[in-house]
Order: C-alpha cells, then structure tokens, then sequence
C-alpha cells in the first residue's frame, strides 16, 4: 500500500490532479496551513492583474487536512513531470517531501508535496480576507476565473468533510460581491 509517488493535495489537486490516480487516503500535514498566500500571474490571474492561488504555508502549530493521491503504478516519472510544469510555473513553489498522517488514524507516509517560497515575489501571505476576496471576485486567468478555484476546492472541501472556515466565508463573500 506505501509504495509508489504519493501527492499531498490541499487545493486543486483534490479535484483536478490531472494524472491517473490508484488510491486517494484522507490526510492531514502538521506545520502547514492552506492559505491564498500566492498572486496567480498564469493559471488564475495575468502579470497586470494577478489573482489568488493556494499554497501550503509553513505555520508552527497549524495543520492542513486533504488527501494523499497515489500515483498508477507505472506513471510516476509522468506524473511527477506532469506536476512539475504544472506546479513550478513560476518557480513560487518548492517541490518536497513532507511526513502526512493518515486522518483515520493508522500510519502515515512520506508524500510529495508544493510549498510556497515565502522569499519569492508572488508570495503574500497575510492579507486580509476581505481582499483576498475583492482579488478573487475579479481575476481571470489562462485557466479561467479566479471564483471558480475558490468555488471548486470549497466543494470538493465539504464532500470530503473537511471544514476550512477562511476558504468558507471567503466562497460566501466572492458570491456576494458577484451578485
């Protein structure tokens, strides 16, 4: 069950991983928050109006809960370039491996993981709700609307049953800015 490339998924990849997946575990990463930490300037905003995107963000103390996706065995050297050119776009992510604990309880493993570089230039960790939401209402990038990849990780978020009340209020704030 351990073996092959495992991915840590906290956005997107829940409900867009974009490469053949044999197994998906519900799992939670210690040290790391999910956070609109990274200005979009390819996939969901523009160089001229950068929207907003999901990073794990180092946090002491914090945790983020999401699924570990395992890769079809024979892929993984596809899937890992796969996620490369997906993931290291811009150059704001690290690709690591972190330790993921399996949410019902038994052992957990060492999975590949995208964290943010908080020294790079898209990083922008801290901003006020309210204009993460002002951000998202409005951008638009090669992948489409900045809403929709708030609205999309927000529903695959609640099928799951993983309750992230930042990415909550903000879905229900972008909703009514856009209404």
């Amino acid at each position: 069950m351990r073996g092959g490339l495992w991915v840590f998924g906290y956005g997107s990849l829940l409900w867009k991983p974009g490469f053949p997946v044999a197994e998906r575990r519900l799992a939670r990463l210690d040290g790391w928050h999910r956070s609109f930490c990274m200005r979009s300037i390819h996939h969901r905003g523009t160089e001229i109006d950068p929207g907003l995107v999901l990073a794990l963000d180092a946090a002491p103390g914090a945790s983020c809960h999401g699924v570990v996706l395992r890769a079809e065995p024979g892929t993984e050297t596809a899937t890992l370039a796969y996620l490369r050119e997906r993931e290291l776009i811009s150059s704001a992510y690290f690709e690591t491996e972190l330790d993921v604990v399996f949410q019902d309880g038994s052992d957990g493993l060492t999975s590949t993981a995208y964290v943010i570089d908080p020294d790079h230039v898209q990083y922008c960790g801290g901003l006020p709700l309210e204009e993460q939401a002002q951000i998202i209402a409005r951008a638009r990038g090669g992948m489409g609307p900045n809403d929709e990849y708030l609205f999309n990780t927000v529903d695959h978020l609640t099928e799951l049953g993983i309750e992230d009340a930042d990415l909550t209020w903000l879905a229900q704030r972008v909703r009514s800015l856009k209404a």
